[in-house]
């Protein structure tokens, strides 16, 4: 589990790049908090670089 100020940071991207996305499509949401929280686990990662992997999440085809 993060830190709370990690916690608060990994919202911040969350918002920011699923601003288009509609809070009720909780899936693609859930996606791409997912993989931000995967990302941190691997290391100490940039803003810019979890905005980026947020970002690529949202433009990858979903898998069933």
């Amino acid at each position: 589990m993060p830190d709370a100020e990690t916690a608060a940071l990994l919202r911040v991207v969350l918002d920011e790049v699923c601003a288009s996305i509609s809070l009720s499509d909780t899936s693609t949401r859930t996606n791409v908090a997912s993989k931000l929280l995967e990302t941190v686990k691997q290391g100490t990662p940039s803003i810019d670089d979890l905005r980026q992997v947020g970002r690529q999440v949202l433009h990858q085809p979903r898998t069933a």
